[in-house]
């Protein structure tokens, strides 16, 4: 998260002196003697100004908890506790005792919660308006307050010392103590822990401040909504959340929710206070981490959900709980319990008769860290699947750019998420299928398996003799037919990923003879189509336009072909046929039903920060495989948002191959004429160099800082010279320090700005004039990620090395 410091250093210590200033309020006394009793009476102690009140409230049918909550929220958000692991029920009583103690009582009578109040000459106690619940003696001195306490929320002027923590609830309903914690530790780290639920112990820290250590003294949380970690001296360290909001016209409170995220939330007091921008809702104004789901890693705990299921971030930014095909939730009504399989296992007595009863389901972009228990290197995917196959132990295998992970049940830590990379492959059993028969079985049943089964194998060998001599004749027959009509530049037996084959009459009726027109370029047209006998499957097919020879002809639609029939990835739009008739030359694609990222960038409707985020590591990992991954290199040699597309869930798809230029594995360049787009090219395609796939890089990076910006590379429209083309203006705003004009008017991407800084410092290392100075696709999308150091960039235009 992005911490910058108060420009005004006055400004600073006023807001921290601001959590002093409580005892100088008005507030009204609650007398000794007085007490308040469970039941649906709303009996409460409220503050003067009635936007906090002290008393019970009833959780479901469970119980009651002794709280505070803001009182004029309808739903009386609560901030604090007294009893939040022990409910008790109606009837149970809350007093001030006439000697100055705190108790809360259950219906028999029994102490469950006392305010530990030890100084003794407690007068009265009082709500405040703060959200401060105190006991005070006769000179209005504070003995004990609830801010001292607090549960999983601290208020505007509370603060929270060394050895202080908030605990999260255990669900949005169960506000006993849940698996997370926010804590300032006494060796002055402020840092978010996962913990050893159900013991109150530390287990993995997954977010914490960049201070040095020891120097955090004091978490303050001001009234103009800046929740700070301080020094000893009262000098500013940094800050856990920096957006500005007043608490004249916003409720606030800093929350370390049941998900394990810290969120700061504001509600409007009214309407027109908040100006119409607010809802009359608790909204996130910022939290960390910013994806919960892959920041946790640890050896110990089940991550950010439970054992056996993953963790995605969902639309709303809140991370969500799934299970992996062929699992189920354990406790449907509390999905942190984790998930169980619904098949049999794999018997490791019998394991390697029960290979065909098993097969894996994928899932792209997935992974459960840290828990394999075999890994392999330089090996293939289908290698990787027959280890964990015939293997019992192996529940999950993870393959990534040619490394094989082995995981067994529980599985931990599980996420899923575009920057992960690679493929889980999930073993579960066939429908239909069951465990091999256990050695105890009688032997009277398998006598009988076996006789009928013998029966039943020679009746098939007989069949199957017969059935054999009926294909030879008919292959026969059919190879030579096959052989005088094959064309002598099908495909058909060398696609790997076996395009479907159509005659240019089915595209014809499918297109309704190329009626809606999706696109051009340089190379043709795509049209929409259906295919499917109840016409359900849209599919895009590109018409390549007329050529000058047929020679020429082939040799682009074989380009098409081969640089698109070998490829499998999510990243990459998927070539589902073609047609290859005389002059008639088509692809047929599978539809993207979002169109191009240019009409996101450049239209009316711009997509939200994330989003782009997103797009960005999907073409990354995209480029990277094409360059790195495939059998046969390809350069794509036109990256723009125009060629990429987004489906349905707005992944990013690279497509049109078409001027893919392929090199064989004992190639590095080529030389050839100019491809491309204006404003997209590589320095190299002008100066007679040889083109390498930096070329892609270079395009990538143009495309990473529109992206950003969203804006054009070159837009002559605007005023100012200076920031006319989107390269030299984004250089100029990182040398300057700066890097926040490229993104004023993106408040999501401006609460983000640590990324921005990085996105823009990679964008700089790929538009490096040098090629040999840009990084492989493979390090950028590692650099995107975070997984390794993104050095200061130079001027696109010098010559400093990058490893």
């Amino acid at each position: 998260m992005a911490l910058s410091l108060v420009p005004c250093p006055l400004c600073f210590f006023l807001f921290v002196l601001l959590p002093f200033f409580t005892n100088a309020q008005t507030y009204s006394n609650i007398s000794l003697g007085l007490s308040l009793t469970a039941q649906n009476d709303n009996s409460q102690w409220v503050s003067p100004s009635g936007d906090f009140a002290f008393g019970f409230q009833q959780i479901d049918n469970d119980g009651y908890l002794l709280a505070i909550w803001f009182n004029k929220v309808p739903d009386r958000t609560i901030v604090w506790s007294a009893n939040r692991n022990n409910l008790v029920q109606s009837g149970s009583k809350v007093q001030l005792t006439t000697d100055g103690q705190l108790l809360l009582n259950d219906q028999s009578g029994t102490q469950i919660w006392n305010a530990n109040s030890v100084a003794a000459g407690v007068s009265y106690a009082a709500m405040l308006d703060t959200g401060n619940f105190v006991l005070a003696n006769e000179d209005s001195d504070i003995l004990w307050e609830s801010f001292d306490q607090p549960t999983d929320t601290i208020l505007p002027t509370q603060t929270m010392d060394q050895g202080g923590e908030l605990v999260a609830r255990y669900s949005e309903t169960n506000f006993s103590h849940g698996r997370f914690k926010f804590t300032l530790q006494s060796d002055g780290n402020l840092l978010l822990y996962t913990r050893r639920y159900p013991l109150d112990t530390s287990n993995v820290a997954y977010w914490s401040t960049i201070t040095s250590i020891g120097s955090g003294y004091r978490v303050t949380f001001n009234q103009s909504g800046y929740v700070s970690l301080i020094a000893r001296n009262g000098s500013l360290l940094n800050y856990v959340f920096s957006v500005a909001v007043s608490t004249q016209n916003f409720y606030q409170r800093a929350t370390i929710d049941h998900d394990g995220v810290f969120r700061l939330y504001v509600y409007p007091k009214n309407v027109t206070s908040s100006g119409g921008k607010w809802p009359m809702a608790w909204t996130t104004s910022s939290f960390i981490p910013s994806n919960i789901c892959i920041r946790i890693m640890g050896e110990t705990g089940s991550g950010a959900c439970g054992f056996n299921s993953y963790c995605r971030l969902g639309d709303d930014q809140r991370p969500k709980c799934h299970c992996p095909p062929g699992y189920t939730f354990s406790d449907p009504k509390d999905v942190s319990k984790g998930c169980r399989q619904n098949f049999v296992a794999q018997n490791c007595d019998t394991a390697s008769q029960e290979t065909d009863l098993f097969e894996f389901r994928e899932m792209f972009n997935a992974d459960w860290p840290l828990i394999d228990f075999e890994s392999f290197k330089s090996v293939n995917e289908d290698w990787c699947r027959q280890a964990c196959l015939s293997d019992c132990y192996c529940a999950v295998a993870i393959f990534r750019d040619g490394n094989c992970w082995k995981k067994q049940i529980p599985l931990a830590n599980g996420r899923s998420d575009s920057s992960t990379g690679g493929k889980a492959l999930i073993k579960i059993r066939k429908d239909n299928s069951t465990s091999v028969a256990s050695s105890g079985s009688k032997k009277k049943d398998q006598s009988t398996l076996i006789i009928t089964g013998s029966v039943f194998l020679g009746i098939s060998i007989f069949l199957n003799g017969l059935l054999l001599v009926a294909n030879l004749m008919f292959s026969h027959r059919s190879s030579q037919q096959k052989s005088k009509t094959v064309h002598p530049h099908s495909h058909q037996g060398n696609l790997a990923m076996n395009p479907r084959s159509f005659t240019y009459n089915e595209l014809e009726v499918a297109t309704r003879v190329f009626k809606e027109e999706l696109g051009s370029g340089a190379f043709g047209t795509v049209y929409k189509g259906v295919l499917g006998s109840e016409n359900t499957e849209f599919v895009a097919v590109k018409k390549l336009g007329k050529v000058v020879t047929v020679t020429e002809g082939e040799k682009e639609f074989e380009s098409e072909l081969s640089s698109i029939g070998r490829t499998n990835h999510k990243n990459l739009v998927k070539l589902l046929g073609f047609c290859n008739e005389k002059q008639n030359r088509l692809l047929v694609y599978e539809y993207m039903s979002n169109g191009c990222l240019a009409n996101f960038l450049f239209g009316d409707s711009r997509l939200e920060w994330f989003r782009r985020t997103q797009i960005a590591f999907g073409v990354a990992r995209g480029l990277s495989y094409l360059h790195e991954e495939c059998s046969t290199q390809i350069i794509h040699c036109d990256v723009k948002p125009q060629n990429i597309l987004l489906d349905e869930t707005l992944t990013a798809r690279i497509s049109d191959f078409g001027l893919a230029k392929l090199l064989k594995t004992d190639q590095s360049r080529t030389f050839t004429a100019i491809r491309g787009t204006k404003g997209y090219v590589a320095p190299e395609w002008f100066k007679s160099m040889p083109i390498t796939a930096k070329v892609d890089v270079y395009s990538f990076g143009i495309l990473l800082l529109e992206l950003i910006c969203c804006r054009r590379n070159f837009e002559m429209d605007l005023k100012e010279e200076n920031v006319m083309i989107l390269a030299d203006w984004a250089y100029d705003c990182y040398k300057e320090g700066k890097v926040h004009l490229l993104v004023e008017d993106d408040e999501e991407a401006m609460s983000d700005m640590k990324r921005v800084e990085k996105f823009v410092m990679v964008a700089i290392w790929c538009i490096q004039e040098d090629p040999s100075l840009r990084p492989a696709m493979k390090k950028v999308v590692l650099m995107l990620e975070g997984a390794v150091h993104v050095p200061i960039p130079p001027d696109p235009a010098s010559f400093i090395s990058i490893s």
